[in-house]
């Protein structure tokens, strides 16, 4: 079995908060990350595929491909938006980066399934350069 990682990028604006509580209580759970005027990230998106090696192609996957399943179903709906606002995924979720992880795993893996012996293993987002959340599926 082989993995292979794609990389993508995508900048995006959130807000954490809970609107059944305070402004006091969210600035004191979630600190700046509470900012009523929203706060934004760089974000960093790795994508790990598994299988066999086809040897007639010489690959697992065409990275064409995954490039372009994760551009249509994740990057395009993700960058310069507002997770809370504007992400269809994202709606009546917290926009944590680990909501966020899964969520995103949940939207690439029929797509990247759907190509026989491929197999969604991991999405890694990097919020920062030293804050990451990493999902496996259930």
């Amino acid at each position: 079995m082989i993995y292979i990682t794609r990389r993508e990028h995508f900048n995006a604006a959130h807000r954490m908060y809970r609107d059944e509580w305070s402004e006091e209580k969210n600035f004191e759970m979630f600190g700046k990350c509470a900012n009523p005027n929203w706060h934004g990230h760089n974000y960093n998106l790795f994508v790990t595929i598994k299988g066999n090696i086809s040897y007639e192609t010489g690959y697992l996957m065409d990275l064409k491909d995954l490039k372009a399943i994760i551009l249509e179903y994740v990057v395009d709906k993700l960058d310069h938006k507002n997770l809370n606002k504007d992400v269809d995924f994202m709606q009546g979720k917290m926009a944590s980066t680990e909501l966020l992880c899964i969520e995103i795993f949940k939207q690439l893996k029929a797509p990247i399934e759907a190509f026989e012996g491929v197999f969604l293993h991991s999405v890694r987002l990097h919020e920062t350069e030293n804050n990451y959340a990493e999902y496996f599926g259930e």
